[in-house]
């Protein structure tokens, strides 16, 4: 189908008019701002990281300024000076000891050693999105990266090195961290973030710091509705019938405690306390993993926790209380059983009926 022949009854001046095979400098700086601000701070920040690293990794290793496009080779000595193999000395890269010191001595890294796969696996990701925003041909997407990065993966897989992830804050460790949030601005102002982030489905730590005054809506003393208008599975803010995440019991109680307190009648609903009990501005996602921290360490509860641990937490709690996946899913805004699924941490299974299938311990046999 052809499409439409237009005439505009407009005549722009030859000098305003544009080339329709390339975009003009102020267009592309258009394009480029709003995916930026189409990104979450969060995932800038991540990016700015990786391509740091990228910077001052190429530095050491060949002695120029990192430019785009990345030759292929480069590529892959990134992966074998980052990914540990095995030899008969035990695991090994081949980053140079001297360049992996330099690289830490001046910020690039925090520690010594190869990092873990998945921020190597990051690391290729953002440079490869790099390479599409620029329009330049992308080394990531060259077969012998991509065999090299998938036969990596497989290596890591069978000497059992996975991902770490973050412990789960289910029921009874969430309630020892929330005793810890005392009647003080601070107190009521993290008890009412823990449990709005984990009771309206395990918000992640940036729809948490997003959330506005706007979006809740209060039905009666012991219940609000909350409008969830943007998420990593709604980034279009499409509205959905899920959206509507209620707030009930005491997750409804601190945040009216909350409210009242600060006096927050419209903005962001969680932000900076500073001295004097004045409110500053909103929350950085950052701030969210450094509360559940603190709290931890407030209710001497030990094991890797951050702000992922409410969504994981919400999610095996549901399966311990046998709430049904769709129940589940409609609070979490999941789009895959699978993923549902792969949050159910090990301790959830130990409820699982078929793992009991022997019943209780039997004693020694008398005869």
């Amino acid at each position: 189908m052809q499409p439409p022949h237009i005439v505009i009854p407009l005549a722009p001046a030859p000098a305003s008019l544009l080339d329709p095979q390339k975009l003009s400098r102020v267009a592309q700086d258009a394009v480029q701002a709003l995916l930026r601000e189409g990104d979450s701070e969060n995932t800038m920040i991540s990016y700015r990281s990786a391509l740091k690293y990228w910077a001052g990794w190429f530095f050491v290793r060949f002695g120029n300024a990192l430019a785009l496009p990345v030759p292929v080779p480069v590529v892959l000595q990134f992966i074998v000076d980052h990914a540990a193999r095995t030899t008969k000395d035990g695991l090994v890269t081949e980053l140079p000891a001297a360049f992996d010191q330099a690289l830490v001595a001046h910020g690039f890294k925090a520690r010594l050693g190869p990092p873990a796969l998945n921020t190597l696996t990051h690391r290729l990701s953002v440079l490869s999105k790099a390479h599409q925003l620029a329009g330049q041909p992308n080394p990531c997407a060259d077969s012998a990266v991509r065999e090299l990065i998938a036969k990596t993966r497989r290596a890591y897989a069978k000497r059992g090195a996975v991902p770490r992830k973050q412990e789960a804050l289910t029921r009874t460790p969430l309630e020892a961290i929330l005793a810890t949030c005392d009647d003080s601005l601070k107190g009521k102002r993290d008890r009412a973030l823990l449990l709005f982030a984990w009771a309206t489905g395990g918000r992640r730590r940036s729809e948490v710091t997003s959330a506005t005054w706007q979006n809740l809506r209060k039905v009666d003393d012991d219940a609000f509705v909350y409008r969830l208008t943007f998420s990593k599975t709604n980034q279009t803010g499409a509205a959905h019938a899920e959206d509507m995440k209620p707030l009930v019991g005491s997750a409804a109680q601190a945040m009216q405690a909350w409210l009242s307190a600060s006096g927050i009648a419209s903005g962001r609903l969680f932000r900076r306390i500073g001295k004097g009990g004045q409110l500053g501005e909103a929350l950085s996602p950052a701030a969210v993993r450094d509360i559940v921290k603190a709290r931890c360490e407030l209710a001497g509860i030990e094991g890797s926790f951050a702000a992922h641990s409410l969504r994981s937490g919400f999610v095996t709690e549901a399966g311990r209380q046998n709430v049904s996946l769709a129940e589940t899913m409609a609070m979490t805004g999941h789009r895959s059983v699978a993923t549902v699924v792969g949050y159910f941490r090990s301790e959830g299974g130990l409820s699982n009926r078929a793992a009991n299938l022997l019943g209780p311990a039997a004693g020694p046999d008398p005869h």
